[in-house]
């Protein structure tokens, strides 16, 4: 699985949310409707291309669908990310972000409360 650009990222999220869709609806529940058609268009074949959504033909139109799920991405490259920047150790990330002060005690202690009841999803 290839890792995403930013703008392939943009457009992943659009089709996770909406559950797939055709280049305008996809455009259209972006947050960055300035994008243009056409470099939306390139973008969402460049993820066809690695894999990560499909098109189905409808008349001329191709509607897209996500292969990968949204949670086997990010589960991908959170490890990946944990493994490259915080020796594998997800303590040592959480304690990067309180003291970078990107995670309050509040948050922290929303989080414990979440692991314990067993509500992280």
């Amino acid at each position: 699985m290839e890792k995403l650009t930013i703008q392939e990222a943009e457009a992943m999220l659009s089709i996770w949310q909406i559950e797939g869709g055709f280049i305008k609806e996809i455009l259209n529940n972006m947050e960055d409707k300035t994008i243009p058609y056409t470099t939306l268009a390139s973008t969402v074949r460049n993820l066809e291309r690695k894999g990560y959504v499909k098109a189905k033909i409808f008349a001329n139109a191709k509607r897209y669908e996500p292969i990968i799920r949204q949670e086997e991405y990010k589960e991908k490259f959170m490890n990946s990310f944990v493994q490259d920047f915080f020796k594998n150790s997800y303590k040592e990330m959480v304690s990067f972000f309180t003291k970078e002060e990107k995670i309050s005690p509040d948050e922290l202690e929303e989080i414990l409360e979440m692991i314990r009841n067993g509500k992280m999803k």
